[in-house]
């Protein structure tokens, strides 16, 4: 008999320790559906009853790094003031601060550095968040990271610098940002090109007239 009682009093707590852990199973999808459908206040409620803000989707997505591949900057603070891990990369090793810069949401870039967001941190394939933001012309993106202590002549992968990822890609108002705060045009990447060859390659004739206009001849 005391057997039997044992057993029940085994099967009855597995049973609510499983019904507890499905429920926060829920509670930490329905805070990622939240948090991807910019909804600041589901994302409140759903935290008070128990989400965890670091919970991961299928692709490795946190919260924080939905809310900043959208530029949610309510929400990317109140997930970080919530305990959100700010340098939790997803499958693809992106981080928040690679995510916000990508999509140039400068204002989400300078919290996410002020939280002690990591610039250094790579990707998988091996690109940072200054790579992202001047490979896609987002100037502002730029100047926060600059501001916040990033090396204007800083190399990354491929020894390419933020002024050669701009002008290959034709930023124009980037490659001028960047030679103002001091970029170094005469610099190579590991195959020996500069950024004037880059951009006369990729055939960027506004970033080569920028380039030439600043002195750069080769």
């Amino acid at each position: 008999m005391i057997r039997v009682f044992s057993l029940a009093f085994i099967f009855l707590c597995c049973a609510v320790h499983g019904s507890a852990a499905a429920q926060h199973r829920g509670l930490n999808f329905n805070l990622l559906a939240a948090a991807r459908n910019g909804s600041e206040a589901s994302v409140r409620a759903l935290l008070d009853q128990g989400a965890s803000p670091n919970s991961r989707n299928r692709f490795g997505d946190t919260p924080l790094n939905l809310a900043a591949r959208n530029g949610n900057l309510a929400m990317a603070g109140l997930l970080l003031e919530r305990g959100a891990s700010v340098n939790l990369q997803n499958l693809s090793r992106v981080s928040p601060l690679m995510s916000a810069a990508f999509n140039g949401h400068d204002v989400v870039v300078r919290l996410l550095l002020a939280s002690k967001a990591d610039p250094a941190l790579t990707d998988l394939t091996r690109k940072t968040a200054m790579d992202y933001a001047a490979g896609n012309g987002h100037t502002e993106c730029v100047r926060v990271l600059l501001d916040a202590g990033a090396q204007v002549n800083a190399r990354y992968s491929n020894e390419l610098t933020a002024l050669m990822w701009a002008s290959a890609f034709g930023h124009v108002d980037t490659v001028r940002f960047l030679l103002a705060r001091g970029a170094d045009a005469t610099l190579r990447d590991n195959r020996g090109k500069t950024a004037l060859m880059m951009a006369t390659e990729e055939e960027r004739p506004l970033v080569v007239a920028a380039l030439r206009e600043a002195g750069v001849s080769r």
